[in-house]
């Protein structure tokens, strides 16, 4: 049950396997069965997805190129080819479009489907699961794991179970215990500074988590304490949204050498203005904070932001709001290796609602390349 609702709900959650590095070995038959890491295996460049081989040694995503070498000397690094994870991205959507028109994209390669009541006559969430993954494979060549659940926690959960290839099931019956013996650390929404800053409160479980009072967890986590103490019991109020709005539209980019003079930055933060304007064109969306996004030579970060009345016009506009948060860094005690620009606070009308699984810095996991890329994950 869920809250008022006297109905179980039915979720699914769809991740795709390694789905960059799963898409160049389906097109390459020879990386198939070897180390593949997608990104730029130079001095400077960053692992944005890896295979399953590749796992195997370690290897991860937003590792150091340099890093993953050493770990898998006959690693093999595929440039990344956006244009194409969309186009499959695109066919697996559609896949899912047949059996539920309520579907959330998180990303090019997962998305929730609330399947309540689009199921026939003895059918099971779990059989829609298996022939969806089905379906996909059959279309793409790819797998994908599943997870199913009565919420999007828990449904998120179980999707990493058996991966891959495979899928979990979480009943009502099974939720709260489920949720007791997790670490939190696995927990999704729980990140590794959470978890370390759980850790010290005594918090290394989800029944350590369930033990919480709400009013502890907000003062520790602040808003978040809610939601943490709810999925501690195995409950997730959230709906699946199939127009959950775009947040942002960011690109970033990874320099060959570091960056030591303003002159320099600006030169390499055009062409990111450019890749981030032109993608705010096609979704017919601007915004009105520019975000930038600082990376020093010795992997430190620092962002800055600012809010104006009016959303940003054009990619002359949004240079100039880039340059004037990121002139006051210079000159830097320490080089840049990296560089990013973010526009977020859009508008609200129904025109101007995106999905948001492009460029959208919104996962941890994110990397870049040696070049301007958009920002994604590996799962």
């Amino acid at each position: 049950m869920t809250g008022g609702d006297a109905r179980v709900r039915k979720i699914i959650h769809i991740d795709m396997d390694a789905f960059y590095a799963s898409v160049e070995q389906r097109d390459n038959f020879l990386l198939r069965g070897k180390p593949v890491a997608v990104g730029y295996g130079r001095a400077r460049g960053v692992v944005a997805a890896a295979s399953y081989e590749a796992r195997a040694f370690g290897v991860h995503s937003a590792m150091p190129s340099v890093t993953a070498l050493r770990k898998c000397p006959e690693l093999v690094f595929a440039p990344p080819r956006f244009e194409v994870y969309r186009a499959v991205s695109q066919q697996i959507r559609e896949i899912f479009a047949r059996r539920t028109p309520i579907i959330e994209p998180l990303a090019l390669d997962e998305a929730y489907l609330d399947v309540t009541d689009f199921l026939a006559e003895g059918e099971t969430a779990a059989s829609v699961a298996e022939d969806l993954r089905a379906a996909v494979f059959s279309k793409t060549g790819l797998t994908a794991s599943a997870g199913v659940s009565y919420n999007k926690f828990l449904a998120k959960m179980a999707s990493g179970q058996r991966k891959p290839n495979g899928q979990f099931v979480i009943t009502p019956k099974m939720g709260q215990a489920f949720v007791e013996a997790l670490p939190v650390k696995r927990f999704h929404g729980i990140g590794p500074a959470t978890a370390e800053k759980m850790r010290q409160l005594g918090i290394e479980t989800g029944a350590d988590l369930k033990t919480c009072a709400p009013e502890f967890l907000q003062q520790h986590f602040g808003k978040a304490g809610n939601f943490f103490h709810a999925i501690a019991r195995g409950v997730d109020e959230r709906p699946v949204r199939p127009d959950r709005a775009r947040k942002s539209i960011g690109a970033e980019s990874t320099f060959l050498e570091d960056v030591f003079t303003l002159d320099a930055a600006r030169e390499k933060i055009a062409p990111i203005v450019q890749k981030v304007w032109a993608a705010c064109e096609r979704a017919r969306i601007s915004g009105r904070t520019v975000t930038i996004k600082v990376k020093y030579a010795d992997f430190q970060q620092v962002t800055r932001a600012h809010t104006e009345p009016e959303a940003v016009s054009s990619a002359a506009d949004l240079l100039r709001r880039g340059l004037s948060l990121l002139a006051p860094l210079f000159p830097p005690e320490k080089g840049l290796r990296l560089l990013g620009v973010t526009v977020s606070a859009f508008d609200e009308s129904p025109e101007t609602r995106q999905l948001d699984f492009d460029f959208s810095p919104e996962k941890p996991e994110d990397a870049a390349g040696a070049k301007t890329t958009p920002r994604f994950r590996d799962a």
